[in-house]
């Protein structure tokens, strides 16, 4: 029990009462009272009992009053204190330490760590003013009474756990206990004192996480997991699943070796083809470049330019094919060409025209790396062809139409930018081409050809036209794609030029017969129920066939459709296979309806 600090009280002389009363009676005569504090102490010890029973302590409560403000300046001290009144004050810890005491049960252990004051006993509350910062984060001592007692007071004993502090989520930051830090184990918030014991502040401490590893292998799922057999269905038997899978990667190896062989032979057949092209140059020079309208009363020399030009000819024979119907100057070209430059200096030319420009050379034959903006060296002539062929047409009020870029590249390849821009006026004014190059007014015309398209398309291939029909594809969803670039987009540049050589010989019909001819390579991708994944096809981006060229190291920078194995070989086997069906009476026949001002 703690003892009771005795305060002498200074003693007053006052002079001696006599209570001389006029109702006295006189039994009390000869006992002079007097009126001190003296007195009335000695009084009170004459009559208090010697041995009063100390009062039982108060049980605890279960919110104990763990606040600063007050301190029981008269509780036992827990250990020997030899610190000063700023010491005892200077950190008070928010962490509950752990206090070991086996000596005593668990009753008298609680009593002894947080006793009760005496009844009799008058506890003096200091306030601590600047105790408690604003954020609720530090705790100082260095404020305290004016009038402190001479006695050390012990510090402040830590909150039982069962007592939790009683704070706004708003002014204080209430650390949380062993349990739950246990529990979570990422950031534990924890009290920490400077070394002059000034402040105490709450920092908080992070734990290390566990970092995230990629996978260097198949899961434990993937694992087990069967490839042969869907996920719905019930597993099958160990043994089974390891036979299916075996037989499975058989037939995948097997359909690889023939995928390399066709490859093989049709890589084969090219270069022999070539060589027979090589071989009969002296044919083209003998017979056909004298006067190449031979061709057509010859059928012989008409399939030998169906095989295709050789590669020193093309050009020359280009130019005879297309001619000159326009019948343009060898001046035109740098007429054109002056005129787009002082537009250019002047800042008349459109700034949107010639934004579609560089946007249409940045996708142009991306696998020859010609007319590359940074380095191609070819880039900077086919800007000058495209600006003269601009100001060609502003006379006739057209604009500029995407997929342009394509065949003044084309032509650059084989010829000087003067003789390339005379084929390209020429070529792209054939009805076709002029139609799909001719904007808004030519709508009418391009319709036309539309329905010229899905007749043909119905004709020779019904099984594909349904399919369409039933998904509500229209011809105009993928014909302009093919036919404005001329096929340059989406085939393999070979396979353009031999295209191309066919298409300046026969003239528009066969652009439609090659076009047909891609649908019938496609033919066994064109049956998605999804009208989506159809369009994403006939554009070039279908995800699988995507992944599937990655996976086999193909090149991306070709045609769109060389994932497709859309090559020189095989849409030649297609093409010359519509010769069972294929009339040049009906396509005449259907220009004359469809187009009858031509």
């Amino acid at each position: 029990m703690s003892t009771t600090t005795e305060h002498h009280a200074p003693s007053l002389h006052l002079p001696e009462f006599d209570d001389d009363d006029a109702f006295d009676t006189a039994d009390d005569e000869g006992a002079a009272y007097v009126f001190s504090p003296d007195a009335i102490r000695e009084e009170m010890a004459r009559n208090m009992p010697d041995d009063e029973p100390e009062p039982e302590p108060a049980p605890l409560s279960t919110h104990t009053n763990t606040s600063v403000s007050t301190l029981d300046i008269d509780a036992p001290p827990l250990s020997a204190m030899s610190d000063s009144l700023d010491s005892s004050f200077s950190q008070i810890s928010l962490d509950t330490p752990a206090r070991t005491h086996p000596d005593l049960p668990p009753l008298e252990l609680e009593h002894s760590i947080y006793p009760s004051p005496p009844a009799s006993t008058v506890a003096d509350e200091y306030h601590e003013t600047n105790g408690l910062e604003n954020n609720g984060h530090a705790y100082t001592g260095n404020s305290r009474s004016p009038t402190p007692p001479t006695s050390t007071l012990p510090s402040l004993p830590p909150p039982p756990h069962s007592a939790p502090a009683e704070t706004s989520s708003s002014s204080r930051l209430s650390p949380p206990n062993s349990a739950s830090a246990s529990q979570t184990g990422f950031t534990s918030t924890t009290p920490r004192s400077s070394q002059d014991g000034g402040n105490v502040l709450l920092t908080e401490k992070t734990f290390p996480s566990r970092r995230a590893r990629r996978s260097l292998g198949p899961s434990a799922f993937e694992k087990v997991v069967s490839k042969t057999r869907p996920t719905f269905l019930p597993p099958k038997p160990r043994e089974e699943d390891m036979k299916h899978l075996a037989d499975w990667q058989l037939m995948m190896a097997q359909s690889r070796q023939l995928a390399e062989k066709r490859r093989k032979a049709l890589t084969e057949r090219r270069l022999a083809r070539e060589k027979t092209i090589e071989d009969t140059v002296h044919v083209w020079e003998r017979d056909i470049m004298p006067d190449w309208r031979v061709v057509y009363r010859n059928a012989a020399l008409r399939r030998l330019w169906w095989n295709g030009i050789p590669t020193k000819l093309r050009a020359q024979l280009w130019e005879k094919a297309v001619g000159n119907a326009l019948a343009l100057s060898k001046d035109h070209y740098r007429t054109c060409l002056s005129r787009a430059k002082r537009a250019l200096s002047s800042g008349v030319f459109p700034q949107a025209t010639m934004d579609l420009m560089e946007q249409d050379i940045a996708t142009t034959l991306p696998s020859v790396h010609l007319f590359l903006k940074e380095s191609g060296p070819m880039y900077e002539d086919l800007k000058e062809i495209l600006c003269a062929w601009v100001v060609s047409r502003s006379d006739e009020g057209l604009g500029y139409t995407l997929g342009a870029a394509k065949i003044a590249a084309m032509l650059l390849i084989s010829m000087p930018g003067p003789r390339a821009f005379i084929v390209m006026r020429n070529l792209l004014e054939r009805h076709c081409l002029r139609s799909f190059f001719g904007g808004e007014r030519a709508r009418d015309d391009v319709e036309a050809y539309y329905r010229i398209f899905d007749t043909l398309l119905a004709d020779g291939m019904p099984k594909i036209y349904f399919n369409f029909k039933q998904h509500q594809i229209a011809p105009g969803a993928y014909l302009p794609d093919w036919l404005i670039p001329l096929f340059l987009n989406h085939l393999p540049f070979e396979a353009c030029a031999r295209i191309w050589d066919v298409i300046l010989l026969e003239g528009d019909s066969f652009l439609y017969r090659a076009a047909l001819g891609i649908l019938a390579v496609l033919e066994p991708r064109l049956f998605f129920p999804d009208r989506r994944e159809l369009l994403e096809l006939l554009r070039g981006e279908n995800k699988a066939a995507l992944d599937a060229a990655k996976r086999e190291g193909l090149s991306l920078n070709g045609g769109k459709y060389e994932i497709y194995g859309v090559d020189e070989e095989t849409l030649w086997e297609r093409i010359d296979s519509m010769n069972d069906w294929w009339k040049d009476s009906t396509w005449t026949r259907l220009i004359q309806r469809e187009l009858p001002d031509i």
